[in-house]
């Protein structure tokens, strides 16, 4: 892989991971586009430097909601130093409670991508199930943000929405759904606001995140050469730079703005994919 093949998967990587269109769908069309998918570059090499950029975008949460995780984080282990406790305690706090809600909300998403991590590998991962994972659930996200309330803040997140949030999240293991755009549409049709559910959404992916990167890079790590590993780091660099500047940008956004863009690029890209297979002879 040549650092321009990097660069532009590392702007892509960061560009999607946020964006409710699904950076594993992208990722995998601009592969295509590229042709480093057949250039050589062997599977286990792909897979650690996928696994490496995303770490890029996810270190790029980090930094921007550093505030918020390390007050959430102290309040979560006050909480759960309590639960041992024998004298009677206070009343949770918020953060203490958001804080369990993360961690009980990423179980559905480990659950089933350890259940299903072969089938999702093996026969998930192919351009006929992104484009039509792209169109359909760009529609689901449509229908969401039309007919959602839009009313409550992140505040107002309760155990049992905490659980549909996971659920909206492990949906991400089908490649072109959107870890972000499930989470994101369960939210909307459950009354967040755009931004609040947005946010949710990026503070749930950590846990997952980080340890499905960390563990797909640990195993597939020494099938990097040196010159992958040059062009892994050049990646994992712009994607975090690019990533960060749009978790900004897109809270920024949502404040005023809906998530009709994104329904249409997904359109769009759905519509391509489908095209290519079919006249340009692309392999699924």
């Amino acid at each position: 892989m040549n650092l321009f093949d990097a660069v532009i998967l590392g702007i892509v990587q960061g560009l999607t991971e946020f964006l409710p269109i699904s950076s594993s769908a992208h990722l995998q069309i601009v592969e295509n586009l590229l042709g480093t998918g057949s250039s050589g570059i062997s599977k286990p090499a792909l897979t650690a430097f996928i696994a490496t950029i995303q770490l890029g975008t996810e270190l790029a949460v980090l930094v921007y909601f550093w505030r918020d995780i390390i007050r959430i984080g102290k309040a979560w282990f006050v909480s759960f130093g309590h639960a041992f406790s024998k004298t009677k305690t206070e009343k949770m706090s918020r953060d203490a409670t958001l804080g369990w809600l993360i961690i009980v909300g990423s179980l559905p998403v480990v659950i089933i991508g350890l259940a299903f991590k072969d089938f999702i590998e093996n026969d998930l991962r192919n351009l006929w199930v992104i484009a039509f994972t792209l169109i359909i659930f760009g529609v689901v996200l449509g229908v969401s943000d039309a007919v959602g309330k839009k009313t409550k803040s992140i505040e107002a997140l309760t155990p049992k929405h905490g659980i549909l949030f996971g659920l909206g999240q492990a949906l991400a293991v089908i490649p072109g759904v959107s870890r972000s755009g499930g989470t994101i549409s369960v939210g909307l049709l459950l009354g967040y606001t755009r931004a609040a559910a947005a946010r949710y959404s990026f503070l749930l992916a950590i846990p997952a995140v980080l340890a499905s990167g960390l563990f797909e890079f640990a195993k597939s790590y020494k099938d990097l050469s040196h010159d992958m590993l040059m062009a892994t780091g050049v990646a994992t660099v712009v994607s975090f730079v690019v990533g960060f500047a749009v978790i900004a940008g897109l809270l920024r956004y949502l404040n005023k703005g809906s998530f009709v863009p994104f329904v249409v690029w997904r359109l769009i890209a759905g519509f391509f994919v489908l095209s290519m297979l079919i006249f340009a002879g692309w392999q699924a």
